[in-house]
This record gives C-alpha cells, sequence and structure tokens, in this order.
C-alpha cells in the first residue's frame, strides 16, 4: 500500500474537501482524487461519502483513520531513526508555532539555524497552541514552539524557554490609565476583551481572576493577540498582552501585587525519535533561554 495513498487519505479526512487537502499536498484535485480512488480499491471499501460539496468519512474511513495515523507515524520514526545514524542535519523538519511567538520570539533563532544548516528545509505551521499541543500528541508534527499548557502530561514533554510576563492594558485616552493603584474588581466593572476561551493564555487569566473572587466584564474573545492590541488602543475593552508587544498604542495598567505571566516553550512526544535537525533546533532554543536570562541579568538595578 502505497504511503502517499495514506497522506491523501488523511489530508482529506482533516480538512473534509479534496480541494483544500490539494492545497495542503501541493498536488492537483485530480492527482488526490486519483490516490483516493486508489487506495478504496486496494481496501475494497468507500471510504467517503461525497454529497454535494460536504464530505465525510464513511464508517469504514472511521476505522482507517487512526490506523492510517499509526502507519505513517511508523514509518517517519523509521527513516529519523536511519537518518540520525549519520551526524549529518538534513531532511525535512515539522514544526508548528503560534502566531505570536512565530512573529515575535522565533525569527532569530530560525535565522541562526538556517546559517547553520541550510541543507534542512522547513515545514512551518502556524496554529492556536492548543492545536499545535494536540498534533504533536498525535504524531503529526515533530515539534512545537507554543504557549505551554498549564500542565503537560506524558506522552508529550516540554522544555521552558521564555518567560513571558502579561500586563493590563488600556487604550492612553481611557480614565482608568489616568488612575493609580487599581484593584482587580475596579477593572472588572469594564467591558475587557480575552484571549479565546479555548486557550492557554485564556486560563492563565480566568484563574487568576478566580483566584482573587472577581468576575470580569467578557464583552469579547479572540485568539489572537495582534487584534487584541487593535480593540484596546481604539478604546472597546481592556485586555492583557505580553511585555513584548507594548508600545504607545497602549497605556499599562498598575495593578499593585496583582503579576501574571505565561510560559513560551517547545513541546514533543516523548515515543517519537527525534531527527537530529529536531534536536539541533531544540539547541538552539536552550540557546535562546540562556541568552534572555542573561539580558534580565544585565538590566537588573544593582543594590
Amino acid at each position: 500500500m502505497d504511503t502517499a495513498n495514506l497522506q491523501a487519505f488523511l489530508a482529506v479526512a482533516d480538512t473534509g474537501s479534496f480541494s483544500r487537502a490539494a492545497e495542503q499536498l501541493h498536488l492537483t484535485q485530480p492527482a488526490v482524487s486519483k490516490r483516493i480512488a486508489m487506495l478504496e480499491q486496494q481496501l475494497d471499501a468507500r471510504l467517503f461519502d461525497r454529497i454535494g460539496r460536504h464530505v465525510s468519512l464513511t464508517e469504514a474511513g472511521l476505522a482507517l483513520q487512526p490506523r492510517a495515523q499509526q502507519v505513517l507515524s511508523l514509518m517517519n520514526d523509521t527513516r529519523r531513526a536511519l537518518s540520525n545514524l549519520s551526524s549529518e542535519v538534513s531532511g525535512r523538519l515539522s514544526i508548528a508555532t503560534s502566531h505570536h511567538i512565530g512573529l515575535h520570539r522565533l525569527p532569530p533563532v530560525l535565522r541562526e539555524f538556517t546559517r547553520r544548516h541550510p541543507q534542512v528545509s522547513f515545514d512551518i505551521q502556524f496554529l492556536d497552541s492548543e492545536v499545535a499541543y494536540d498534533k504533536v500528541l498525535h504524531g503529526e508534527i515533530e515539534l512545537a514552539v507554543i504557549t505551554l499548557a498549564p500542565e503537560v502530561a506524558p506522552p508529550v514533554m516540554s522544555e521552558l524557554i521564555w518567560d513571558d510576563p502579561l500586563d493590563f492594558v488600556i487604550a492612553p485616552e481611557h480614565p482608568l490609565a489616568q488612575q493609580r493603584d487599581l484593584e482587580l474588581a475596579q477593572l472588572a466593572a469594564y467591558p475587557a476583551v480575552f484571549p479565546g476561551t479555548n486557550t492557554f493564555t485564556h486560563k492563565v487569566v480566568s484563574d487568576l481572576f478566580e483566584h482573587y473572587r472577581v468576575q470580569p466584564q467578557i464583552s469579547m474573545s479572540t485568539n489572537y493577540m495582534e487584534t487584541i492590541k487593535m480593540m484596546v488602543s481604539i478604546g472597546l475593552a481592556w485586555s492583557v498582552l505580553p511585555r513584548s508587544m507594548l508600545d504607545s498604542q497602549v497605556s499599562v495598567l498598575q495593578l499593585p501585587g496583582v503579576h501574571l505571566q505565561r510560559e513560551l516553550g517547545c513541546i514533543w512526544h516523548s515515543g517519537r525519535t527525534q531527527s537530529n535537525a529536531a534536536r539541533e533546533l531544540i539547541t538552539l532554543l536552550r540557546a535562546a533561554r540562556t541568552d534572555a536570562k542573561a539580558d534580565r541579568s544585565a538590566t537588573r538595578p544593582m543594590a
């Protein structure tokens, strides 16, 4: 059985569309349809129901899906294990990262990696951290650099790379921007825009309010920090933003005794053989962590 046919099957199953699967695999739609037809012929079973533009898995397709994932995962793991017999850092490295980390944290690391290892090609997916976590868990990508979950359990392994302080922010012209020594209860009286309810960052912020037994007035939510910043800057609501994103468009609110932070890092599957490329990328991420600690020590005021 050709693994390319299994890849096409999983792409259609994941996207629910032959055309989107073709885009994902960099193939034409007829080529994807042909691979699915060959697989159905080999298995003597119909794998998809096609009603108009809607595509859904049949009972046979649902039974095949986890097995196809296992087959491809085993094949990829075998390729990595054999490739690792040499010390060469090459091949294709599949990683995922969140939009925020991909824009604000990861570029210097990837720039240095490509300088050292130009023979490695990247397959980078920009995903919500929670989606990336799930893809690592199911062996669909080798490594993810994301906002770490509050609790990471085996078989997923994690390593902290950056502490990411979060600040409460408001539009500069908002009345709260002129106040000092605010309390969470005062803040909660005004509309807020929160990170999406399904995000790790939302849980970090929500846990803080639950700890102080304060109910925030959430008027809207979104998964994108850049969108949150825009909403805050035009005066729609207050929110929290990573300190690395702060500029003159927003004002930081002072809440004495209230500290908020999330952790950014990399995750991988403990049962999956790491490629030489993945190991090298983790090494560079660790170096970035060391550099970040050195920078904090250098800027810390002397007693």
